[in-house]
């Protein structure tokens, strides 16, 4: 397989294993952030070459704060990677978005505290427009692929990222709902925002687990209740890639693909020689 991957997958490990994927293969790959999660899984799909990137590790081993998301990102940039379609666990946090079924969110609250959240720096400023943080384009093609799965999917929502790797407190729930959240989970944020600085389409397919600890009528979320809903989603997650697969886009209908071109603010005979080399791979056509 030579062609670059049409899209990439962060998730869990179950995807790699999916009926169909073919020509599969695993790459180590070292960036200028560090290495990855784990090694990154190549092969066909439909007839089309796809990525899959474990985000915890293999077995899951790292907590959501000590993701390396940007080795993650620069990885799959990489391989020639446009457009990524993460699969998250969540928690509702509105009643309507049941436990099992699927939301694909158009916004995201960056919640977290202490997390690498930026390539840039170093003698390179970035100020990336972030305004609506997922491609709504790649949002709807993902939000068709998993309805023609079969399930019970919603468009639209806010997504809240906390740092974990706890859950929320009873009394943090009820803010966050003040909030007009709708989602929460611990890996959308900063996973999203260095997906646009490296000016990649990205959107969430987040499988709702459990109503977080706010819903008097059922029980606090527990790791057991989020792993056993995830299995039993996992088959309807390999369809939904398994779609997407199968009617690729060679065309990008948005702006991500330029996100950069107005974010640049230093002087280019400002920016270190170092800070150039290591980030060429985002900014050197427009440093030219």
């Amino acid at each position: 397989m030579t062609e670059k991957p049409s899209f990439a997958v962060i998730g869990g490990s179950g995807l790699y294993d999916m009926p169909g994927l073919q020509e599969r293969r695993e790459i180590d790959l070292d960036t200028p952030f560090g290495r990855p999660s784990a090694p990154i899984v190549l092969g066909l799909l439909e007839g089309q070459p796809l990525a899959f990137l474990a985000r915890h590790g293999i077995g899951h081993h790292i907590m959501p704060s000590e993701v390396n998301y940007r080795a993650n990102i620069y990885a799959l940039k990489t391989l020639g990677v446009k457009r990524i379609v993460s699969i998250s666990a969540c928690g509702s946090l509105r009643e309507d978005f049941v436990p099992g079924e699927i939301v694909i969110p158009d916004q995201v609250f960056d919640f977290t505290k202490k997390r690498e959240n930026t390539f840039f720096g170093e003698g390179l400023v970035a100020h990336i427009s972030v305004a609506d943080p997922l491609c709504a384009d790649f949002s709807q093609r993902v939000y068709a692929a998993v309805e023609a799965a079969g399930a019970k999917v919603h468009s639209g929502g806010s997504f809240i990222t906390i740092e974990g790797p706890r859950f929320s407190t009873r009394a943090e729930s009820n803010v966050f709902r003040s909030w007009g959240m709708a989602l929460i989970g611990m890996t959308t944020s900063p996973e999203c925002f260095l997906a646009r600085e490296a000016e990649m389409c990205y959107a969430v397919m987040a499988h709702v687990t459990d109503y977080d600890v706010w819903h008097v009528s059922e029980g606090p979320v527990t790791v057991e209740r989020v792993v056993e809903t995830l299995n039993h989603n996992t088959q309807i997650a390999q369809q939904a890639v398994r779609n997407l697969a199968a009617a690729p886009s060679a065309e990008r209908n948005c702006a991500c693909g330029s996100a950069l071109a107005d974010a640049l603010i230093t002087q280019p005979t400002r920016i270190p020689a170092a800070t150039r080399h290591k980030l060429n791979l985002l900014v050197g056509k427009y440093l030219k």
